[in-house]
């Protein structure tokens, strides 16, 4: 990443953590969102918290596993954040995103989007772990930017709210859209990146 678009990144994802801190461990869970999407908040609170945890953990780690100095003057610290990414952001947040995909505000559109952002979340994880274990290192850092790519999805859907919601458009109007918005041009971007951009496929 060259280091404008990284900061942008990083601060935007740092941001979203923060608001996460403050959402839901300041405040009570559910109380910041639609009214609409409350009932779900505190039906399954565990679901929604695991989420939230193994998410902020992976948008607060993501940013730093792409800092070029990082990984070859301290090749420990990014594996071990690396396993943290995986095992304490990726695997809790997806499996939990998974499942409260079918609680999702937004009926069958939103389930299944969300569902197939899990799906794909947990999935490139899998390959990312698997391409450094066989020391294949240029797999490793395209599938880790396709992976990143899908982290941030957190981050882009509330933009996509915020800035949707402030034309006057009701949130049962566009929402389950966001299911799918959120990350498929993300998608789309780390593929050109991986293909286009020297260091995308570990060059």
């Amino acid at each position: 990443m060259r280091t404008v678009g990284w900061w942008i990144v990083a601060l935007s994802a740092w941001g979203v953590v923060g608001y996460a801190a403050f959402a839901y461990g300041v405040r009570p869970a559910g109380s910041t969102v639609h009214p609409a999407m409350m009932d779900v908040y505190q039906r399954e609170p565990w679901g929604i918290l695991t989420h939230v945890f193994g998410s902020a953990i992976a948008l607060l780690i993501g940013p730093l596993q792409f800092v070029g100095g990082l990984r070859s003057r301290a090749p420990a610290v990014h594996r071990t954040l690396g396993k943290a990414y995986l095992a304490l952001g990726v695997l809790p947040g997806g499996l939990a995103g998974m499942y409260m995909a079918f609680h999702s505000f937004g009926g069958w559109i939103a389930h299944s989007g969300f569902v197939v952002l899990a799906v794909v979340w947990l999935w490139t994880a899998w390959l990312a772990y698997a391409a450094a274990r066989r020391r294949d290192f240029a797999a490793h850092r395209a599938w880790m930017v396709r992976n990143f790519a899908l982290t941030f999805a957190a981050v882009v859907l509330r933009v996509q709210l915020v800035g949707v919601a402030s034309t006057g458009v009701r949130i049962e109007q566009f929402y389950h859209w966001l299911a799918w918005t959120s990350w498929v041009p993300n998608v789309l971007v780390a593929e050109w990146l991986v293909r286009n951009v020297k260091g995308g496929r570990g060059d």
